[in-house]
């Protein structure tokens, strides 16, 4: 890989706070790049990332024209749709941006660079009654991965926890008495997300039974949710978990364990919760990210409205 694409990605992680998923992410996009200028352009082809007389960078060569190839290929030879195109023209521009704040290019050719426009789409939720049918399945397995199962359901639906989040959480993270969970989210951002009853007696049940009982002899194992081998379960396996107790209970919507933080925050709306407080409890950095769930909640604007106009 390029040595300054890995500049730029550790940047990403020790200055910008960025996760190891989304530097991953760039990491795909800027090696993608990387490999289509190898490819079709000659003064690309040595592959050290510089110019083998001047030794200067060879992104200084980099046009809009070289950036409007790219994109060409993206979308027809390849044939990306335009979320994922601008996805990772977003990328290019980003790693661009630090081009040229630590001098290696003198201008940022991405700066007249178009991307597709893209609609934002709307968050798919489950209906309150599908929430609780999928978590009755579970509860009724009878066996300690069903608890777990129903558990980890039960608190994605009870915190809007990201399944990254929660599959991170280990027993320090949870405090029983005091009704929460700390989690740590998006640049590592800390936040705290309370319980409900229900979500509390449950997960005490775990704690108590199923747990130990999945550990095994690995009593030291700190996650708070392991897999039959007393070892930390992944998100694949929590999407696993999702699907499969979907189709036990009769859900054809197809769900991910986001749905479920939709849910939560959906359902918050339509209850009378503020945006404020749930863009607390989702951990969004920008109250923007959290209005498109105003979109999914009859008449909320309108209440809004209603209750804070003088007049209304």
């Amino acid at each position: 890989m390029d040595r300054i694409i890995s500049s730029f990605l550790e940047h990403l992680i020790v200055e910008k706070g960025f996760s190891r998923n989304t530097s991953d992410a760039y990491r795909n996009d800027l090696n993608q790049f990387w490999e289509f200028l190898q490819n079709n352009y000659t003064q690309y082809s040595n592959g050290n990332g510089s110019e083998p007389s001047s030794g200067n960078p060879i992104w200084r060569t980099v046009d809009i024209g070289v950036l409007n190839k790219y994109i060409e290929d993206l979308r027809i030879r390849k044939g990306y749709r335009d979320t994922t195109t601008a996805r990772k023209i977003a990328s290019i521009k980003s790693f661009f941006g630090f081009l040229s704040e630590n001098s290696i290019v003198s201008e940022d050719p991405t700066e007249s660079l178009g991307s597709p426009r893209i609609g934002r789409t709307l968050p798919k939720f489950l209906p309150e009654e599908d929430v609780t049918r999928l978590l009755d399945t579970a509860y009724k397995s009878g066996t300690n991965e069903g608890q777990r199962d129903a558990v980890i359901m039960e608190l994605l639906y009870a915190t809007g926890l990201r399944v990254g989040e929660l599959v991170s959480l280990n027993m320090q993270d949870v405090d029983v008495s005091e009704s929460y969970i700390r989690c740590i989210g998006k640049g590592s951002k800390e936040r705290i997300v309370h319980l409900y009853p229900k979500a509390l007696e449950e997960l005490r049940r775990y704690l108590k039974t199923a747990r130990i009982a999945l550990l095994g002899h690995r009593r030291t194992e700190p996650s708070l949710f392991v897999n039959h081998r007393g070892e930390r379960l992944t998100r694949q396996w929590v999407w696993t978990i999702l699907k499969t107790y979907a189709q036990r209970s009769g859900i054809t919507q197809n769900i991910t364990p986001h749905t479920l933080r939709h849910s939560f925050a959906t359902h918050l709306l339509q209850n009378g919760a503020s945006l404020r407080h749930v863009q607390e409890l989702l951990g969004h950095s920008s109250i923007s990210t959290t209005q498109v769930y105003t979109h999914l909640t009859d008449g909320y604007v309108q209440k809004e409205y209603a209750k804070s106009h003088p007049r209304a």
